[in-house]
């Protein structure tokens, strides 16, 4: 049997082991503004029949784009013009979008992951050729780390565990305690946040955060 002392020397040895490992990753922050990602059909509404999204830049995801195209989005209180749209294109529309967006649009979004659209808010997003009104596809996306594989069994998570991430700012240190893990091999590290969250913390894209633990919040 193992005696209690020799217990508690295997637990401290293993809780400063987890400690060094934890310290030393960090992830890249993408400060994530509002924008608008189209299905097919929606974007020939908006902006004609046959239409594609030209490039304007890559994100650091693969395959993701910050498009030329932009739209407006409205709400019964106000709209917002010049709203980026991503590529590529989707299944289904969404429409994310801060806090504070969302107070002068008049709306009141729920707290998302991206593509969980059922029951959040209704929007209007018009374009140059059209217009169309989405009984649900606006939300406020909930702050996410985007995972590969090789990273998520370092720190022993599964896709949908929650991790807390640390930004050690010098002006206004912040940390963010609910995380939300997307793992897939198409994935490089990223955390993403909107401009409320990077505000609230002086944050900007790029700058690296801290995951500190990990593990299910229950």
């Amino acid at each position: 049997m193992i005696n209690l002392n020799s217990q508690r020397i295997v637990e401290e040895v293993l809780k400063q082991l987890q400690e060094r490992m934890n310290s030393k990753t960090e992830t890249p922050i993408g400060v994530s503004a509002r924008h608008c990602h189209f299905n097919e059909k929606d974007l020939e509404t908006l902006f004609g029949k046959g239409y594609q999204l030209t490039k304007k830049t890559d994100l650091l995801q693969p395959g993701q784009f910050a498009a030329n195209e932009t739209v407006t989005i409205a709400g019964p209180k106000g709209s917002i013009e010049r709203v980026r749209v991503l590529g590529p294109l989707r299944n289904a529309t969404q429409v994310e979008v801060s806090q504070t967006d969302a107070m002068k649009l008049g709306l009141n979004p729920p707290i998302r992951e991206s593509g969980n659209l059922q029951g959040s808010s209704p929007i209007t997003i018009i374009g140059p050729k059209g217009s169309i009104y989405l009984e649900e596809g606006l939300i406020i996306a909930q702050a996410h780390i985007h995972m590969p594989p090789d990273v998520a069994r370092q720190l022993h998570v599964q896709d949908g565990d929650y991790i807390k991430v640390e930004i050690d700012n010098p002006i206004r240190p912040i940390s963010f305690e609910k995380v939300r893990i997307r793992i897939s091999s198409k994935y490089v590290l990223e955390m993403h946040i909107d401009t409320d969250e990077a505000n609230a913390g002086f944050i900007k894209s790029g700058q690296k955060g801290k995951i500190i633990n990990a593990g299910k919040i229950l």
